[in-house]
Parts: C-alpha cells; structure tokens; sequence
C-alpha cells in the first residue's frame, strides 16, 4: 500500500486504473502511531493549541489561513475493521474541537469501522499518488481541488472520512484513482457513507454538511462546517 506511484495525467491527478481485487471490499485496520487512551470504551483528549511538535508534523506553514494557536489537537478512540478499540488523532479549529469529538463519539457507539486516523504531512503533499490512501483527516492545508482557493481542510473545518469507502467522483475522475469499485453504492461494504446513515446522522448533529450532497459533483468522503 502506498508505494505503486501511478502515471500522472495532465490535470495532475494519478491515472485512473480498475479496482485490485483485495481492495474491493477493503477492510483493513492499520497499526495505531499513538499510545491507546485510558479506558475500554469512548475517550478523547483535546489540546489546544495543539503542540508546536504536532504543528511541526502537519501541513501547517506561514501563509496557511488559520494561525497554528487556533488548531486543537485531539486524540480519540475509534473502531478498526478488525472490531477492535483503536487511538487516532485529528488536527482541526479549535471551534470545532468538541463537536468532532460528539461526531465520533457517535461513531464509536455505532460500530462505524475507521481504517486510519492520522494528520498528513508535508511530504504527502507532494507524493507521487498511488492511489489507494484512506486516512481520516482533517486539517490539511491546501487549496480545494479544481480551484485557486484554500479548502476547508485548510481552516480546519472539515473532515473526510475513509476517502477510498467513500470517493471524490467528478466525471471520469475519482479519487484515490483506485476506488472505482466503491462508484457503485448499492453495494452496501463496511465503512460506506451511506444517506441517512450514521456519518451523515452525526455530523449532520453538529451542524456539518456533507459533500455527498452536492449535485456537480460528489465528495463522497467530505463533511465541512459551512457545507462546501
């Protein structure tokens, strides 16, 4: 995972390529980067601001359009594909910090599986793509793709969840590249956004839309404090 790069196209995206047959149905549950949090059940931590060590990780640079004092670092509890209690992380807004934690808290409760939770890096920002990522993040400064503007994940106000269950598709283009499988939604696969379901359900709690919703295009992965 992650170390086939796939021929660039001119938009600069990877190439499209069919689904491998093991990720089709992807369940997997990569190895927690953090000590496990107290307890058996939900827990969370949040810190803010975050840590100039957990700044210093992430995609924040001078320039970004949040100063780093108002990102909160928060640590929670999730569950893997493999069923089990797992410790992840998310740099966001801090005034978003604890409604995310009610978000996955929800999530926890309903047994909705997380492959990864993680902050990106600069160096995956400019990766060669491979195509087959699926980390759970927030926080990642950049601008929207298509545009010359700052996504919402520049503010820390946004969330993509499980993005290979649940693609970018706009056209022909999906992504990550690999995820073709998933265009098809009646195929109901563990860690699926489906309408009305429980992703949608508790951010929709919080006041948070979803890009799945969008009629240009669908960011199936997507959720944003002001809907975009």
């Amino acid at each position: 995972m992650g170390t086939r790069p796939l021929p660039v196209t001119a938009d600069g995206f990877g190439e499209v390529q069919p689904t491998p047959p093991e990720l089709r149905d992807r369940r997997f549950t990569l190895p927690d980067r953090l000590p496990e949090l107290p307890g058996s059940g939900f827990a969370s931590r949040i810190t803010t601001p975050a840590p100039a060590s957990v700044i210093a990780r992430s995609t924040w640079a001078p320039g970004c359009p949040v100063p780093a004092r108002r990102l909160s670092w928060v640590r929670l509890t999730f569950r893997g594909f493999d069923g089990a209690r797992h410790t992840g992380e998310l740099l966001v807004n801090r005034s978003a910090a604890t409604g995310l934690v009610l978000v996955f808290h929800a999530l926890y409760d309903a047994r909705f599986p997380i492959e990864e939770m993680r902050i990106p890096t600069k160096p995956e920002q400019t990766a060669p793509p491979t195509g087959d990522g699926n980390d759970t993040a927030a926080f990642n400064c950049r601008v929207a793709r298509g545009t010359t503007t700052f996504s919402e994940h520049a503010y820390g106000l946004a969330v993509d969840v499980n993005p290979f269950q649940n693609p970018y598709l706009k056209g022909d283009l999906v992504l990550p590249e690999l995820a073709g499988a998933y265009r098809d939604r009646s195929w109901r696969r563990p860690g699926m956004i489906v309408p009305r379901g429980p992703v949608v359900r508790a951010f929709a709690a919080i006041g948070w839309g979803w890009g799945g919703n969008w009629h240009s295009l669908k960011d199936l992965q997507h959720f944003s404090a002001n809907g975009r």
